[in-house]
């Protein structure tokens, strides 16, 4: 009898199937689709309802532009004809364009300090430089809500300055991080050979050594933005009142009353100004680690 079921379980398609270590996976496909279609739907419908014609956000009126007209053509509380909107979007816009200008340069330094680094306090600086990403959010805010209000309170209080500094702070450890795993990807011989080559350590260092880290500096460039434009734990914890909102903060203040779409608008802003900043760094990811397989050379000899 068990020579019988083996046959019967060979001749099976669906165990020949299961077993076929080439079959296409169909599962994880499954998966994945499943997965994106329930992270991007709930993005589609907020986005179509900022074209709704009515002042539902719940149920879809006709297609319309009124809530993206400017002040001049529009009679409804469209986007644009809302002070406190604009002003929330341009406050998301400059924290995130603040953080990643310093926090990116500051982050590749700092990669780049650790992986050189050998000694004593070695280990220490960089469970340091990680200890921001491993800690939650709201304890981070939290504290650095109170270092503002009670320690730096005569010199510095909240407000955008507060809000962008908590999020340097939490903001960093990514640039850090993909700097440090690029820099081990390609070793120390670029450099090496650059300073055989009469190259000072400055030198090997700008003309060498950072051009190879350009793919990583525009990855952690696009997530630090794309990351700081929603955050909300940090920014809500630092803000200094009405004109230091978000807009995150913003849609979880109107939330609770009846928001008209022109807050559905302005999150299709916010959005599109992440994927905008996204594909940027994307395309010159893309550009410059295609070009360095055939540029090193070309680096050495203008040395």
């Amino acid at each position: 009898m068990s020579a019988v079921a083996t046959r019967r379980r060979r001749r099976n398609p669906l165990t020949r199937w299961w077993k076929d270590p080439w079959r296409k996976p169909r599962l994880l496909e499954t998966l994945t689709w499943a997965y994106l279609i329930w992270a991007l739907v709930p993005v589609i419908v907020a986005v179509l309802f900022s074209f709704n014609n009515g002042r539902s956000r719940s149920a879809w009126q006709g297609f319309s532009l009124q809530w993206w007209l400017p002040p001049s053509t529009s009679d409804t509380e469209s986007l644009w004809r809302r002070p406190d909107l604009t002003q929330a979007l341009q406050q998301s816009v400059k924290l995130a364009l603040l953080t990643m200008v310093i926090a990116v340069p500051l982050g590749v330094l700092f990669a780049i300090g650790i992986d050189r680094w050998r000694g004593r306090g070695s280990g220490t600086a960089n469970f340091s430089m990680l200890f921001s990403f491993v800690i939650p959010e709201i304890i981070l805010g939290v504290s650095l809500y109170l270092l503002f209000t009670n320690l730096l309170k005569a010199v510095l209080g909240l407000g955008t300055t507060a809000q962008a500094i908590g999020l340097i702070t939490f903001q960093i450890s990514y640039p850090v991080i993909i700097v440090r795993a690029r820099l081990l990807s390609i070793g120390k011989e670029y450099e090496e050979a650059a300073m055989d080559l009469g190259a000072t350590a400055t030198q090997a260092v700008r003309r060498v050594l950072l051009p190879l880290l350009y793919p990583a500096i525009f990855a952690s460039a696009a997530i630090v933005f794309a990351d700081a434009l929603d955050d909300f734990v940090t920014v809500q914890a630092l803000q200094g009142g009405a004109p230091t909102e978000t807009f995150a903060i913003k849609i979880y203040t109107v939330s609770r009353a009846s928001p008209t779409p022109a807050i559905n608008a302005g999150a299709t802003t916010l959005l599109v100004v992440a994927l905008v900043v996204v594909t940027l760094g994307l395309v010159g990811y893309r550009r410059f680690s295609r070009g360095q397989r055939g540029g090193d050379a070309a680096n050495f000899a203008q040395l």
